[in-house]
């Protein structure tokens, strides 16, 4: 099995000056380790707002300016530098942004989607290949003298799609597809993004919707607190008792089907010390507050729990 994306350890924060000249780095991405193979849907799971498309955006090379990024990121097997991102996004590495609203609102679908061409017949051979795409995903001809604002939510997710399609990549990333969209959307997307997994193509797809993740994904990783605290198969994730991290067993247990077994507490904002669950989780132990537990393999899942380092040191 070829392994298209290896992300080692990454780590991202960002330089800010409050009350002054007061320096302050805030930590958004912790120790992130995750890989995604050929033929295959990896999804990442986490909540609103907790830095999950940062990854993504690290691995295409457009973090701002006033990021701080430490770790590594490898491309079938080539780490990549900011000058092999540049080459490789929109080619080999496509993002299917989470919002419609990166479409141009003043310039034709089409002609977004073929872009910049040298002469006559660059442009003619894109635009067959366009229409080529496009098809595949029920967009007629039509479509190509819309604008966005002529199009539906549905619509819209397919020209994003279609678009990042074009160059024909290996690497799609995913940002948050669904959000906003009907039942019937959804699930065209969630066989849309299925349909690439059959192309021979890896992907990436960053959610904060669990079912869409179960419904997609080969292997789910959960984020939480800017950490990976678990990598698990989809198949596992549909009952509480085969999974491991609290977290996630608290996080199927609140799903409507299962009752909403809700816990409390938050996600801290902030980096911690220790295991970023500590506060919430009711497994934990006296280590757990200064201690940060690494993300280890335990029987071919991906946990960061110390519970667990402690059965794989007795084994």
């Amino acid at each position: 099995m070829t392994k298209l994306l290896e992300v080692n350890n990454l780590s991202i924060s960002f330089t800010q000056y409050v009350q002054g000249l007061n320096r302050h780095d805030s930590k958004v991405i912790t120790d992130l380790t995750i890989d995604v193979n050929e033929n295959e849907i990896v999804a990442v799971l986490g909540s609103s707002g907790s830095g999950k498309s940062l990854l993504a955006h690290s691995i295409l090379g457009i973090l701002p300016y006033n990021s701080q990024v430490t770790g590594e990121i490898k491309y079938n097997g080539e780490v990549l530098t900011q000058e092999l991102k540049e080459k490789l996004r929109g080619k080999e590495i496509c993002l299917i942004p989470q919002s419609v609203n990166f479409l141009d609102p003043l310039m034709k679908v089409s002609q977004q989607a073929i872009g910049e061409c040298e002469d006559d017949k660059e442009r003619e051979e894109k635009k067959i290949r366009q229409r080529e795409v496009f098809s595949k995903y029920g967009l007629d001809e039509s479509v190509d003298d819309l604008y966005p604002f002529e199009l539906s939510g549905g619509m819209a997710r397919k020209v994003l799609l279609s678009t990042a399609l074009l160059g024909d990549p290996n690497l799609l990333i995913a940002d948050e597809p669904t959000p906003g969209l009907d039942k019937q959307s959804v699930e065209e997307t969630i066989s849309d993004i299925k349909n690439l997994k059959e192309q021979d193509k890896g992907v990436l797809l960053i959610t904060h919707e669990i079912n869409v993740a179960l419904k997609t994904a080969d292997r789910i990783a959960v984020f939480y607190s800017g950490h990976v605290i678990e990598i698990n198969t989809a198949e596992n994730f549909k009952d509480a008792d085969n999974v491991l991290h609290p977290y996630t067993k608290a996080l199927i247990n609140s799903l409507p089907r299962n009752g909403f077994k809700l816990t409390e507490g938050v996600q801290p904002l902030d980096d911690v010390i220790g295991c970023p669950y500590y506060e919430n989780c009711p497994a934990r132990m006296d280590k757990c507050e200064k201690n940060k537990p690494k993300l280890i393999n335990h029987n071919g899942v991906m946990i960061r729990c110390f519970n667990y380092e402690e059965v794989n040191d007795e084994s």
